[in-house]
């Protein structure tokens, strides 16, 4: 129903310039493309080697049209990985982003990288919550990111 598709580089580049980015036809629904700044963390990363699937996104497609993104945002580390994802507003509700994340963890899984799935969520976005809790996360610790914000870090652990 829905399909990944890692987003390529003269697209990323696009967003990170906030010009419109070429699909090849594909239509974009209103927020679903993320904000510049995930496209100049990915080329910052692509530029010291982080190979693109782990740091640059992924669009989240059905019908030929782009709903959301997600994504890694590092390559894994002592086994671990962390993820992002976000919908377009009008698409939310409707499992898009459960799928999205199962579709990360797929990939996280067959890299034989990976042995733990990070997201960190604001602790108020109960849909975004309830997304991870759905697919086995459990919740953890509230942190405070570098830029000041209380999130709730879940986790989860993948069968090796």
């Amino acid at each position: 129903m829905f399909e990944l598709i890692l987003i390529d580089l003269p697209n990323l580049r696009r967003l990170e310039a906030s010009e419109p980015v070429d699909l090849g036809g594909m239509q974009t629904v209103d927020g679903a493309l993320p904000p510049a700044r995930v496209a100049t963390h990915a080329l910052a990363q692509i530029d010291v080697g982080t190979p693109a699937r782990w740091c640059a996104p992924f669009l989240i497609v059905s019908r030929n049209a782009v709903l959301g993104t997600c994504r890694f945002r590092a390559a894994p580390a002592d086994g671990r990985v962390e993820i992002g994802y976000g919908v377009a507003g009008s698409q939310r509700g409707r499992g898009v982003a459960t799928e999205a994340v199962r579709q990360l963890l797929e990939i996280a899984t067959s890299s034989g990288l990976v042995k733990e799935v990070v997201a960190r969520i604001v602790p108020e976005n109960a849909a975004s919550s309830k997304v991870v809790s759905r697919l086995g996360f459990s919740k953890g610790d509230l942190l405070v990111d570098h830029d000041g914000q209380t999130l709730a870090q879940w986790s989860l652990r993948i069968a090796t």
